[in-house]
């Protein structure tokens, strides 16, 4: 079983947005490896092999199931993270989790129940991003439904709200709210949160990226667990959310300045 969990002290998922060929997944891990013990932080490696829910047919998707969980696997042998990659079908919960550590549930998929389920019958750990629409509250069916599967650890992720057309907004409420909700460790969303959905060029999503670090920097203040940040080499050329990726030469400072503010607002609280 993995060894992941989500509690004891503040963590990273992190990792491109999705699989590619080339260096850039062997480049990020070698990276997250190196920071992971500089800063004596768990971080889990993530990259999904599929990105089902593109705003149009011809958006990049990944290489498939197969073919990505063997990328994966080579990425956890090669590197010694946990791995962490979403499931978008009840049939791939089994075959997904015996290759990597932490499944993820999409958050337009947050309420799909077989999902859910097949999800937490592997055992492993399992994160549920809270849809778009969602009130934080809403969140503890996902997670009931993730429990009775059978898993132990689940964590949910707070990844902005719609307020009208193009932008999403993050209610820093939310942490707390969920947490309470649904007894859960509450991860926040870093780089989906600065997405445009529709707004990128063909159809894709667009973003500002230059707003991370402030949101970041709020949620660490407000009370988020743990963060969640894709990161790229060179971010222009990801084949996927290229506007909202986090260059990968500047993702030491983001997370050294996170954790401190975090361990700051922790102090203060007496936490």
């Amino acid at each position: 079983m993995s060894s992941w969990t989500f509690g004891g002290g503040p963590f990273v998922l992190a990792g491109p947005c999705v699989i590619e060929g080339g260096d850039v997944l062997p480049r990020v891990a070698a990276e997250l490896a190196r920071l992971g013990q500089k800063l004596q932080l768990p971080i889990c490696f993530k990259a999904s092999f599929d990105k089902a829910n593109r705003a149009r047919a011809g958006g990049a998707r990944g290489p498939g199931l197969d073919e990505g969980l063997r990328v994966l696997e080579r990425v956890r042998r090669d590197s010694g993270l946990p791995i962490l990659t979403d499931i978008h079908e009840p049939g791939q919960a089994a075959p997904a989790a015996a290759v990597v550590d932490v499944l993820q549930i999409p958050a337009f998929l947050c309420r799909q129940t077989d999902l859910l389920l097949a999800a937490g019958r592997t055992g492993r750990p399992v994160n549920v991003k809270k849809g778009q629409w969602m009130a934080a509250e809403g969140m503890a069916g996902a997670v009931e439904k993730v429990r009775q599967g059978g898993a132990t650890e689940v964590a949910v992720t707070e990844r902005g709200t719609f307020f009208g057309y193009g932008d999403l907004v993050v209610d820093l409420r939310n942490f707390a709210r969920m947490r309470k909700a649904t007894g859960a460790p509450v991860i926040f969303d870093a780089t989906h949160s600065v997405q445009q959905p529709g707004q990128g060029e063909g159809g894709t999503s667009g973003g500002l990226r230059e707003f991370i670090p402030s949101l970041l920097a709020a949620a660490a203040v407000a009370g988020a667990d743990g963060f969640f940040l894709e990161t790229h080499p060179d971010p222009a050329r990801a084949p996927s959310d290229a506007a909202t990726q986090w260059p990968l030469d500047r993702l030491e400072w983001l997370l050294t300045r996170t954790l401190d503010l975090q361990a700051r607002a922790r102090e203060s609280q007496g936490a």
